[in-house]
């Protein structure tokens, strides 16, 4: 299986004016668009504010127990009704082990080890919304099952397949490459933010 990182959902039809600021957040002038870095881009006029628009971190975590896989069904947002593991954004004053702990307690109502890092993924999903996804493998430690923060019910599901229907392209990959491999894959991590 060849190593995929760049998953895209949409046709690349970008509104130009997705998520970007009408006036400046720091001196409130009105912006107006500059060439900067090869691109248009809105920038202040009075104190060189320049509004980029960059991908949102977030963090994805395979928890594999006994030739299963931890599946969540979408309660609302992108992919509603559809499957995926769990997984969340990065707030600003958390480091990614944090967040993915975190997401999964939130998500599933258990405590997680992280046990390696297993891929970084950029998942174009609509044409306002780019995120950098680090892919975490994980392993129960504690806890009791139960559906939480934006899953409305958790299943178990044989990594041999079949998959239900998944929200993202990413999350089958993750796992059909995970099944592929055995697992044998993967950065070590700091055991400090580990668990």
């Amino acid at each position: 299986m060849l190593v995929k990182q760049v998953f895209v959902a949409h046709s690349g039809q970008e509104d130009g004016n997705l998520g970007r600021y009408r006036y400046c957040p720091f001196c409130g002038t009105e912006l107006s668009l500059k060439e900067r870095g090869g691109k248009q881009r809105p920038v202040c006029p009075k104190c060189g504010f320049v509004q980029f628009r960059n991908p949102v971190p977030g963090v994805v975590v395979l928890i594999e127990k006994e030739g299963t896989v931890l599946l969540g069904r979408r309660r609302g947002g992108f992919g509603a009704g559809t499957w995926g593991l769990p997984q969340g954004y990065i707030e600003f004053e958390e480091d990614f082990f944090t967040a993915a702990i975190r997401e999964v307690k939130e998500e599933t109502g258990l405590d997680v080890e992280i046990r390696s890092i297993i891929n970084v993924v950029s998942n174009l999903l609509s044409p306002g919304l780019h995120t950098l996804a680090i892919v975490l493998l994980a392993r129960v430690v504690a806890g009791e099952l139960c559906a939480g923060d934006d899953l409305e019910t958790l299943e178990w599901v044989p990594l041999a397949g079949p998959l239900p229907e998944m929200a993202f392209e990413a999350d089958e990959y993750i796992i059909e490459r995970y099944r592929q491999t055995q697992g044998e894959w993967g950065l070590p991590v700091d055991p400090d933010f580990a668990g």
